[in-house]
């Protein structure tokens, strides 16, 4: 019998999982999913149970946490991509959901903590104070809030709270690459900084009491990679508990029983997954059976759940049981395409324009597929990675004949806080060069014919695409641009208000930094946009805002640039909904296939 070949619609019919809660007794999961084509929350009975709705929604989950009464479910949820999550309860068995707390469809509400009776629930709020956010207690039986703190200077939120319910870490978000944590007395209400120097520029991300005096945290104080520090609340003492030779420990988690702290690292591409034992203090790592981790959760009972991905294989949930084995919980994957028949990226680096190296992942396509091609990958962020997660975009691109570069330019995080902070007040200048140094590696290498180069970027990808289309744009036969930022001075003002205190130190002030922005910014290089364009955009984007993507086109129009735009009206900084994810991945390669060689 002949089969045709794989289509797009394959590739797509994966399903995400955005995140998970455990019961306390082990029986249950749920997770956050589009197995339906939209976002809903969906249970599954444990060991081997089958997937059913929990809650139909419709709108993506930001948080889920079981009661551990079983008598309610806690879940954050937004409207069409708004991002204005608002905090609800479910029934324990699931169905209709009901807010917790009232507040204006442009509050958000970031939920923190659950205590272990059920009782108190933790969150902070931009309700009332929009740049630098509020913390709360509600008590769930009485409905009683009382506020906590007040943010200021940064937007500050709530990281964890003490057994006793005595202590919260609260986190100052000064920058990506400047956040301090404080210690903050709920009873007093005295606020102890847990930083040495608070001046100096350094971040302190996720914390884990190890019961009602001891604190782990992780932070990248006087070193490139974070660590672990384990702290005295009574006696103020301070020692490093954990680090690890260029990896940078990412979270961590308390296992009360064993006296055990769980370690998640990243370094480059991957991620990797340890256990310490606090008396001791030799970590062990665990073999992750994925290389990228999206969420890990340790049970009372000591047992590691774990939802993550690799290059070829969707995301998944994973068990590590007390026998010290991997399972399988969840069979999400590519139907009708084995993982032998997708491509699973080199690891290659190349030197910039000031001799700096920089690590890039290369997708090679088939050569049973293989048009020649190759699409010109610059990430979002700008302070994340390209790692080896699972794209089904990149999978069906790859399929059609496709390859694919997708670099770490300066800014990227796993690669130390120096090179993190690169991109800082500086989106358009070294970050750029750092792409067109890739670029003309790939033809160097013959890896790509100089006249067969695309270029495809989202968010501050797509900024980057547009920027490069507009000051380098004989590289490219055709260029997409996914809701990336066209105007700095108009993005400045356009981002969401807990994001306004860090803006200066990020990207610049419009004032004083007008020069470089004017030449950082992509509209000012429109005479030279010459190539085809696609301009994608989410009209719920809060990030991006639409008006982003509606100037440049409107612009390109103008002077009479060949250009297509699509909006979902129902999606924001991304696509949350099945049917219109396979919409924009179709129009992507409808577009690259007219501007072929």
């Amino acid at each position: 019998m002949q089969f045709p070949g794989h289509s797009v619609e394959q590739f797509f019919r994966t399903y995400a999982i955005t995140n998970f809660t455990v019961s306390s007794d082990e029986k249950r999961i749920l997770f956050s999913t589009n197995l339906n084509g939209k976002m809903n929350v969906w249970a599954m009975d444990l060991p081997g149970g089958f997937p059913y709705l929990f809650t139909q929604t419709e709108q993506s989950c930001s948080d889920l946490k079981e009661d551990p009464n079983k008598t309610f479910v806690i879940g954050g949820f937004d409207h069409d991509g708004d991002e204005n999550y608002h905090l609800y309860a479910m029934p324990y068995a699931g169905g209709k959901k009901t807010k917790l707390i009232d507040g204006e469809k442009e509050d958000k509400f970031f939920f923190a903590h659950l205590n272990e009776e059920g009782k108190n629930l933790y969150y902070s709020t931009s309700q009332g104070n929009p740049n630098f956010l509020r913390g709360h207690r509600l008590n769930l039986e009485t409905g009683d809030s009382v506020q906590l703190y007040d943010g200021k200077d940064g937007a500050t939120t709530i990281t964890a709270v003490s057994p006793d319910e005595r202590h919260l870490v609260l986190s100052k978000h000064l920058a990506n690459t400047y956040v301090l944590a404080e210690l903050l007395n709920v009873e007093t209400g005295e606020r102890k900084m847990l930083s040495e120097d608070p001046e100096r520029i350094h971040v302190v991300g996720e914390a884990a009491f190890a019961g009602d005096h001891t604190l782990y945290f992780v932070t990248n104080d006087n070193s490139e990679h974070d660590y672990v520090v384990k702290y005295d609340l009574t006696s103020g003492e301070r020692s490093t508990f954990a680090a690890f030779d260029n990896e940078s420990v990412s979270a961590i988690h308390w296992h009360e029983e064993s006296e055990t702290l769980y370690v998640e690292t990243e370094k480059g591409v991957e991620d990797r997954i340890y256990h310490v034992s606090s008396e001791t203090g030799k970590p062990e790592n665990l073999r992750s059976p994925v290389k990228v981790l999206g969420q890990v959760s340790v049970s009372k009972s000591g047992q590691v759940y774990v939802l993550g991905t690799s290059a070829t294989e969707p995301v998944n949930l994973y068990l590590y049981n007390n026998d010290g084995e991997w399972q399988k919980l969840t069979e999400n994957r590519v139907p009708g395409v084995e993982t032998k028949d997708m491509a699973d990226p080199e690891v290659v680096s190349y030197r910039s324009f000031d001799e700096k190296e920089i690590e890039a992942l290369w997708f090679k396509a088939k050569p049973e597929n293989d048009n020649g091609h190759v699409i010109f990958w610059p990430h979002g962020g700008p302070q994340a990675a390209e790692r080896k997660t699972f794209r089904a975009m990149f999978q069906c691109f790859l399929n059609e004949g496709y390859s694919i570069f997708a670099p770490n330019f300066r800014g990227s995080t796993g690669y130390g806080a120096t090179f993190t902070k690169l991109v800082e007040q500086d989106w358009g200048e070294g970050p750029r060069l750092d792409c067109t140094a890739g670029i003309e590696w790939l033809f160097e290498t013959g890896k790509c014919d100089p006249d067969r180069l695309f270029l495809l970027g989202g968010s501050y990808g797509g900024y980057m695409a547009l920027l490069l289309h507009g000051r380098h744009p004989d590289y490219f036969r055709a260029v997409i641009d996914i809701f990336g930022v066209s105007n700095l001075f108009t993005f400045l003002n356009s981002v969401p208000d807990h994001w306004k205190p860090v803006m200066k130190r990020w990207l610049g002030d419009p004032v004083e930094d007008k020069e470089r922005l004017e030449k950082d910014s992509p509209i000012t290089y429109l005479s030279t946009m010459k190539q085809p364009m696609l301009v994608i955009q989410g009209a719920n984007d809060p990030r991006v805002v639409k008006e982003e993507s509606d100037q440049i086109v409107e612009a390109l129009q103008k002077q009479g640039t060949e250009v297509e735009y699509l909006v979902l009206d129902d999606e924001g900084h991304g696509f949350s909904k099945k049917e219109n994810e396979i919409r924009v991945y179709k129009s992507i390669l409808g577009f690259l296939s007219k501007y072929r060689a």
